[in-house]
């Protein structure tokens, strides 16, 4: 996924959710929207050197949307619905081993109750239900965690991948790691407690988890390697 041109400035400050002040290199204040409705922990620093991108619709009351951020440890991606993205844009090009054969790809595809699966391959093999979601949250020596805040919307997507698994039909949660800092990934069982628990049923169904990296710059955003998955994060991290 490559990026328009992208303008610098410096974060004031995230309030009200999907708002943010960001100061420009002249001076100017202006109010962008968040595309995030995480907790955005580490990435929404005051001060941190952040990355928008401006939309030409005259009716937009927010011109401006924030896209990357530097923060301690990494750049990272705040725009969620990018993962969704940039994980299409992986399967179509073949990148990712074992889904070679899924030709056909679509988004946004109704199933469930009243769900919408982020992708659906079709191929001679069947059929992959794809729940993609944005990793931002880094933690000690590179440990990435999900979800950053309680997230009951989460813990339905992972009952409708189970309620979809079939001899013909794969089910995939798809953890796109938008930060560089981090190296490996868990469920922030700390957090959400009950959607760790969650997960550990739906692995156990045969819900299949994926973990990958990509590389983050202002030029644009790909995935470029596979990370180790674990339901807890191992001692020390």
């Amino acid at each position: 996924m490559r990026f328009d041109r992208l303008l610098q400035g410096r974060l004031l400050r995230r309030y009200k959710r999907f708002l943010a002040d960001v100061e420009m290199p002249g001076g100017q204040v202006v109010t962008a929207h968040c595309p995030n409705t995480g907790a955005m922990t580490g990435c929404a620093e005051p001060g941190s050197r952040v990355w928008l991108s401006t939309s030409a619709v005259k009716t937009r009351k927010y011109p401006h949307t924030w896209e990357l951020v530097e923060t301690a440890s990494g750049m990272a991606c705040i725009h969620s619905a990018r993962a969704n993205t940039v994980v299409r844009e992986a399967f179509a090009a073949a990148l990712l081993p074992g889904f070679e054969g899924y030709k056909d790809i679509r988004a946004e595809v109704k199933y469930g109750q009243g769900s919408r699966a982020d992708l659906l391959l079709q191929g001679p093999a069947g059929r992959v239900y794809v729940e993609v979601k944005s990793v931002t949250l880094c933690r000690g020596k590179g440990q990435g965690a999900f979800p950053d805040a309680v997230s009951e919307r989460g813990r339905k997507h992972l009952g409708e991948l189970r309620s979809v698994l079939a001899p013909d039909t794969r089910a995939v949660l798809f953890f796109c790691v938008f930060h560089t800092g981090v190296n490996a990934v868990s469920a922030a069982g700390d957090i959400d407690p009950a959607y760790r628990d969650a997960l550990a049923d739906a692995q156990a169904a045969g819900v299949e988890v994926l973990a990958w990296g990509a590389d983050i710059s202002t030029a644009g955003i790909n995935l470029a390697r596979a990370l180790p998955f674990t339901l807890d994060p191992p001692p020390g991290r």
